[in-house]
């Protein structure tokens, strides 16, 4: 599970059929994302967000079994929207 924020949709029209009926958002992992990845990931949407919040997302078989369709053509979901965080600096490693 990783931290994003959501900077955009996507639209495919033409798309797997396992596809059909979701939204598709465009995350920006954060510095609390996945470690070295900074190029934004396109993940379906199951909880409802929108552009500008933070998000909680998975990926893998997780992502899948997240949408409900555990044979989708998905390899990230948006499993929750991020309230707040509370980091405890001291205890980051550098």
């Amino acid at each position: 599970m990783w931290v994003g924020k959501v900077v955009g949709t996507l639209v495919a029209t033409p798309k797997d059929d396992s596809l059909t009926g979701c939204k598709l958002l465009i995350v920006q992992p954060s510095a609390l994302g996945l470690k070295g990845r900074t190029s934004p990931i396109v993940a379906v949407d199951t909880i409802g967000a929108g552009t500008g919040e933070s998000v909680l997302v998975v990926d893998g078989s997780s992502a899948r079994h997240a949408t409900g369709r555990p044979t989708a053509a998905v390899d990230a979901a948006i499993v929750g929207i991020i309230d707040s965080i509370e980091i405890n600096k001291d205890l980051l490693e550098e």
